[in-house]
Order: structure tokens, then sequence, then C-alpha cells
């Protein structure tokens, strides 16, 4: 029995019976990290002595208790953003190289109270901006099916971390796709919650009304069993909803598909949108209805959300002056410090951000940019609305290509957001979207979009469910 190769509930069911130790599997994964992550680089720190304290306290639980949490003695990796108590929080950037997180996200307290076990925070691109994890000020991250492609981005170290057995699954955030696209190039399971189900509380901020907390995981039902852990309302985040999951079973059988022309055009790969086509008609094999939709406001979400995107982004990242926390370069004259210290804390692409959403705010232009941007995520959400009144779900696919190889896109920012245009009208309108392993072009994982109305998250979980059965 090869522990990396367990899923939650085979762990879990391992537990009870006594079989293994939650030490004993963390260490297995602590040495598959040192074993691997020389060359996947996913890793940013490796919390191993908190690991081991929490593994032995879940193991005390096991021992004298007949039913514990499902998620008791899991290790876990994080991305480095979301702040574990103790240790160091980067955000994938060099203004906050030193920054000792002071207290615990939400989601992290959360799995805590579980019995879980924090293996170490994992590489993202700086502050969430990118698409490949090429953008963090660290390391590359290094596709784990081909070490000469990107492991997509920004959440590129929590899909590399579960692809290489070096996590049981990890936690990561999507503000335009960065879950479902890195789990997509990974082959790994990727979920992005309903904006408000999970509490952003403790999470360092890119952009406030995009970004989303979510699980990656080996399989549908691991990436629920998370969800579920971490949903519901925060007093501490007052975006999060009062919502409680409650699973369900949806059969395939006389389900409405809705499949978007918009996203079958120019641009995807033949042989991605191949894999994908398969996956919808094994889907109409097994009894569901096929639909055609239109999303006719799609052509310009791409535009708008990297208007929303940097605006917001922008406003987040001016308490990084180098007075409260983080870097902070000496100067004379206070506005030196600013300067001296944001010019040297941030990369190209987030002073890039900071510069386009500093703009599009600024006087004059606020209407004719963010306003306009604001008008057109209303019209998207309008689509998304109009399509659930006919189908029941929506299958895409998550990219137009497969991983691309490191260092293709990096002078090429536009090549790099085009990463992005399956996926950031789902944030956009505030949904939930899923990405399932469904094939491969060569050895590159290729992953399907399932899209679900508002807080439908059972319903796209249970779809994805039967489609991985029939996948595999």
């Amino acid at each position: 029995m090869n522990l990396l190769d367990l899923t939650i509930i085979e762990l879990h069911e391992g537990f009870k019976k006594k079989q293994f130790t939650s030490t004993e599997v963390t260490k297995a994964y602590l040495e598959q990290i040192k074993k691997t992550d020389g060359q996947i680089g996913a890793y940013l720190t490796v919390t191993e002595e908190l690991a081991l304290a929490q593994a032995e306290a879940a193991d005390k639980i096991i021992a004298t208790k007949k039913e514990f949490p499902m998620l008791c003695g899991i290790p876990f990796s994080v991305k480095d953003l979301i702040m574990v108590e103790g240790q160091i929080c980067t955000a994938g950037s060099k203004i906050l190289e030193k920054y000792v997180a002071p207290y615990d996200a939400t989601v992290i307290k959360k799995l805590n109270a579980q019995g879980a076990v924090v293996l170490g925070k994992v590489n993202l691109d700086e502050f969430a901006m990118g698409s490949s994890t090429e953008n963090s000020a660290y390391k590359v991250t290094k596709n784990p099916h081909d070490i000469t492609r990107v492991a997509g981005g920004t959440s590129g170290g929590s899909a590399a971390s579960v692809a290489a057995k070096q996590a049981v699954f990890s936690l990561g955030t999507d503000t335009g796709g960065s879950i479902r696209q890195p789990a997509s190039f990974c082959g790994v399971v990727g979920l992005r919650t309903t904006y408000g189900s999970v509490s952003r509380y403790g999470v360092v901020a890119d952009a406030s009304s995009l970004d989303q907390v979510g699980p990656i995981a080996k399989t549908v039902e691991d990436a629920k069993i998370i969800f579920e852990a971490i949903s519901g309302k925060d007093a501490m985040d007052a975006t999060s909803v009062d919502y409680k999951f409650k699973d369900i079973n949806v059969e395939l059988k006389g389900l409405k598909i809705g499949v978007p022309k918009e996203y079958f055009a120019k641009g995807i790969d033949p042989k991605v949108e191949k894999i994908i086509r398969e996956a919808i008609k094994k889907a109409q094999d097994a009894g569901a209805k096929i639909f055609q939709i239109s999303l006719p406001s799609s052509k310009y979400a791409l535009a708008a959300y990297y208007i929303i995107q940097t605006s917001e982004a922008s406003a987040n990242l001016a308490r990084y002056d180098g007075i409260k926390y983080g870097l902070s370069s000496p100067a004379e004259k206070l506005l030196d410090v600013y300067i001296k210290s944001r010019g040297a804390g941030f990369g190209a692409e987030v002073k890039r951000r900071i510069m386009t959403g500093t703009y599009s705010l600024s006087s004059g232009y606020y209407d004719a940019y963010y306003k306009k941007a604001q008008e057109v995520r209303q019209l998207i959400t309008q689509d998304f609305e109009n399509a659930f009144k006919k189908v029941d779900v929506i299958f895409a696919p998550v990219s137009p290509f497969p991983a691309f190889k490191i260092g293709e896109n990096t002078d090429n920012p536009l090549a790099m957001y085009l990463a992005d245009i399956y996926t950031v009208s789902v944030n956009l309108a505030y949904l939930p979207g899923l990405s399932l392993p469904t094939g491969k072009v060569g050895k590159l994982p290729v992953g399907l979009q399932i899209i679900g109305n508002h807080f439908e998250e059972n319903k796209i979980l249970s779809v994805a469910s039967q489609m991985e059965s029939m996948l595999r």
C-alpha cells in the first residue's frame, strides 16, 4: 500500500482500522517533498515541526475516539497568501519576504478544528497575479507531468503539490481561474467556490470582489469533503453568507447541459476541443440532454476582468508602503520611502497591474474604464442567469490549450492573459466552477470545466463525480 496514493476517505478508513497513523502518513509526505520538490518547486516553506506536532495530536484523537472528523490527520498544503499563525506568509512577493502571520485565516481555523495537518506553504504568482506561477518572486513551479512546462497559475504550487503527491490536498484561491486553470494543467480536481460561500478572512487580498478560496484535490469526493469543511458564514468576513452545504445526487439522465458556442470559437487547440467534446458526448450517452447556448457578452469578459481586477488590486496593494509592515527601504523623505519600498518589493507584473488599475480609477477615466467594466460585468451575469433558466449546468473547456512551455509567454502579457479566457466570466458572475481531469494531449492533462448556478456546488460536484467515473 502506497500511502501517497490514498484519498481522504481511504486515509480516514485506514486511521479507523489502525492500519497506519497520521504521523506515518505525514512523514511519508514530508519525505516525498524532500525527494521531489527540488525538481518541482511547489513549496516555499515546509512546516515540518508544525506538521509532526499536528499529526501527533491527531493520532491521540484517533486513538481515543470511535468517530472523528473526516479531515483529522490528513496532511495538506496551503497557498502562500492564506495565513497560518506563526508562519511566513509571502504572497509570492519580496515585499512580504519576512512577514510572519499573526493569526490563522478562518479556513485554516476550520481545518485545524478538524485536526488536519499543515505540511507547508506553496508557491504562487506574486499577490495572485498571473497565469503560470512564473511571476513568483522566489521560484518557478514546474508541471509534474512535464517539468519544461508551467504548472498554471496563480495556484500553481497548490496544483503541483497535489499532482506530485506532495500533499493529500491543497487550499488555493481563484480570482480569475487561479484554481481551475492550474488544476487543469496538472490533472487534478479544482473547485472555484461561489463568491461568499467561503470566508476570505486572513487571505491576502488581490481583487476583493473576485477572490475566493477553494480546494484542489485528487478526486471530486475529496474536493467535496474539503468544501463542506471550509464553507459557511464568518463574522470576520462581511461578504460571507450563511451557507450550509447539502449533499445531493443529480442523475445524468435527463440533466440539461449547456455548451456555450463562444467557448469553442477560434483560438482553441483542436486537440483540447476534441477531448472536451468527447466528454460531452459521454454525458449525452449517459442520458444527459445537450443544448448549445450563447453567452454573448463573454467576448468582453477578459477586458472587463483586467480592468476590475487591476483596479481593485491597485487599491488593496496601497497598504504596502514600507511603513506598516513588510519590506521598508529607508530614505530621508516619506515619499521616497514609499517609492523605494514599493519599487524594490513589487515585481514587474504587479507593478504593471497597479499602474493599469490606478489609471482606470483616476479622475477623468473612472467612467470610461472601471464603471464601464462593471456594466459589462452585469451583462455577463445576466447571460448566465438566462442560461440557467434553460440548463442545469454548463460544460466548457478550462483553458484553450494545455500547459505551455516555461518562458513561452513571459515577454507577452497579452498572450498570458488569454490563458484565462474561459475562466474569468465565472468570477465576474460570482459563480462556482470545477475543473475535472478529462484527458491528455500527449502527456499533458486537459480539464473539463463544469459551471453551476450560485451556491449549487452540490449539483456540480454530483455531476463531476459521475463524469469522473466515466472518464477513468
